[in-house]
C-alpha cells in the first residue's frame, strides 16, 4: 500500500485541489439508460416496475401489490433482530430524535406599530420517498438518518423503497422501518424506483422530496427527476479528512482513515498532520492492520489510488487545508481540538478530540451522518429537520400601511416597466381629502 505523501505550499494549492477533485457525471451511457427507464416508468407504470424489478432485481412477481411490505413483516422482523441490535437501534432513534427535535423551524412574526405584520409560516412537506441501498449494501442506519427527520418535521407520509436482490428482504433494514414508523414500504430499486416516487404509478402516488443514497443510476436519477420533486443532495464517495499533531495513538487514526477507506474504491482518506514522525507512524499501523481487515482490497486501493498525507507547518495550515478540502468528515486529534474546530469553516461534520471517531457519528451520536461531499461543505450542510419543512412569507397590510408602502411600490414598478403592478398599487394609496 503506497500512500503518497504531499508538502503543502500556501502559495500553491492546485496539488491539493487535483488531489480531492471528484467528477459525478457519469457519462452519457449512464444518463441515456437513466433516462429510457424513467420514461418507460412514466409511461407504463406498474407494468415497468415489476418488468425492470424482474430483469434487474431477478425478483419476479406478477404485480407492484407484491412489492410492498407488509406491517407484518415489518413487525416480524423487528421481533426477529434479537435484543442487543435491537437496543442499539432503539438508542440510535434515541439520540437521533433528540438532536433532530432542536432543529426545529419555528414560526415568527412581526409586528409593527400600526398593526401590520410580518411573518414565516412553517409546513412540514406531506410526503417524502426514502431510497435505501439494498443487496451487499444494506444499511439500517440510512434508514434512521433519514426517516427519523422527517418524522420529526411532520412528514405525514413517508414512503420507502429499497431493491430485494433475489426477492431477499434484509431482516435489519426492516426492523429499522419499523422503528421509524415508515409508512409505505416497497421492494424497488434503482432508477425505477427513483421514478416511481417522482411521477407515480397506478399503485404508488408521487412524492414531494426524494432522499437517500444510492449508486451511480439512482444518483442519476436523482438529478434527473429534479425538478419534479426536490432531492436531498448529489452524494459523491465517502470522505474523511483527519488533523492529527502525534497526542493520539497512530493506530486510532489509521482505523479511523480505514473507516472511509473501505466503503468504496473511490472513497478518500486524508491525514493532515504537523509531525513527519507522527505521518510515518501512522502509516506503519496502517500497513501493519491491513491484512487483518476484511475489505483490504477495497482499502488498499482506495488509500493507494485517493488516501494521501499531508504535511503542514502549523495548525494555522492545517486549518487551511481543511478549508480547501471542505470534507465531509473532519476529525480533530489534537491538543486543544475544541478551540481548532472553533476556527474550521467548511466541513459537514466535525469530530472534536481523540475520542469521538467518526463511526460514532454514523450510528448513534445524534446529528445526522448524511453529509455534504465533493467540496460542497462550502456552501451546504447536513440532512436535517430543516430538509423536511418549507417555509411560506406571511404579508398582512393594514390600510395605512399599504398606502405608505404603495408609494414607493408604483415607482419601483414604473422604473421597472410594468404597468399593471403599478396599477395595483397605487389602488391600495388612500388619497388625500
Amino acid at each position: 500500500m503506497n500512500i503518497r505523501k504531499i508538502k503543502f505550499q500556501p502559495k500553491k494549492p492546485d496539488e491539493i485541489s487535483r488531489l480531492v477533485a471528484w467528477e459525478s457525471d457519469y457519462g452519457q451511457e449512464v444518463e441515456q439508460v437513466v433516462k429510457d427507464i424513467i420514461g418507460s416508468v412514466r409511461h407504463m407504470g406498474d407494468k415497468a416496475l415489476v418488468d425492470y424489478t424482474e430483469k434487474l432485481d431477478r425478483h419476479l412477481v406478477n404485480d407492484v401489490k407484491q412489492l410492498r411490505v407488509s406491517q407484518e413483516q415489518l413487525v416480524e422482523a423487528w421481533e426477529s433482530i434479537g435484543d442487543e441490535v435491537r437496543k442499539a437501534l432503539q438508542l440510535a432513534k434515541n439520540r437521533i430524535s433528540e438532536y433532530a427535535e432542536r432543529q426545529k423551524i419555528t414560526n415568527w412574526q412581526l409586528t409593527e406599530a400600526d398593526g401590520s405584520i410580518m411573518g414565516q409560516k412553517i409546513t412540514p412537506l406531506d410526503s417524502v420517498g426514502l431510497y435505501v441501498p439494498g443487496g451487499q449494501a444494506a444499511y439500517p442506519s440510512s434508514v434512521l438518518m433519514n426517516a427519523i427527520p422527517a418524522k420529526v418535521a411532520g412528514v405525514s407520509r413517508l414512503v420507502m423503497t429499497s431493491p430485494a436482490m433475489d426477492g431477499e428482504l434484509n431482516q435489519y433494514v426492516l426492523a429499522a422501518a419499523f422503528l421509524c414508523e415508515v409508512d409505505e414500504y416497497y421492494t424497488i430499486g434503482g432508477a425505477q424506483a427513483i421514478a416511481a416516487l417522482a411521477y407515480g404509478t397506478e399503485s404508488i402516488s408521487p412524492v414531494d422530496k426524494i432522499v437517500g443514497p444510492g449508486n451511480i443510476f439512482v444518483a442519476t436519477a436523482k438529478r434527473q427527476v429534479f425538478g419534479q420533486v426536490d432531492i436531498d443532495m448529489m452524494a459523491g464517495p465517502s470522505e474523511i479528512a483527519i488533523i492529527g499533531d502525534g497526542s493520539a495513538p497512530a493506530k486510532w487514526a489509521a482505523a479511523d482513515l480505514f473507516s472511509q477507506a473501505e466503503h468504496d474504491v473511490n472513497a478518500q482518506a486524508i491525514l493532515i498532520t504537523t509531525s513527519e514522525a507522527y505521518a510515518n507512524e501512522v502509516v506503519e499501523a496502517m500497513r501493519s492492520m491491513l491484512n487483518d481487515m476484511p475489505r483490504r482490497e477495497i482499502i488498499e486501493q482506495s488509500m493507494t489510488e485517493r488516501g494521501a498525507v499531508i504535511l503542514v507547518d502549523d495548525i494555522e495550515q492545517a486549518v487551511a487545508v481543511v478549508d480547501l478540502i471542505a470534507p465531509e468528515h473532519l476529525e480533530i486529534l489534537t491538543e486543544n481540538a475544541m478551540d481548532i474546530a472553533q476556527r474550521v469553516k467548511h466541513a459537514g461534520a466535525i469530530f472534536v478530540g481523540p475520542y469521538s471517531c467518526e463511526a460514532l457519528g454514523d450510528y448513534v451520536a445524534g446529528p445526522n451522518h448524511v453529509l455534504p461531499t465533493s467540496g460542497t461543505a462550502r456552501f451546504s450542510s447536513p440532512l436535517g429537520v430543516y430538509d423536511f419543512q418549507k417555509r411560506s412569507s406571511l404579508i398582512y397590510c393594514t390600510a395605512d400601511k399599504a398606502s405608505e408602502l404603495a408609494k414607493s411600490a408604483k415607482r419601483l414598478a414604473e422604473t421597472e416597466g410594468l404597468p399593471a403592478h403599478a396599477l395595483s398599487a397605487q389602488l391600495r394609496i388612500q388619497f388625500e381629502s
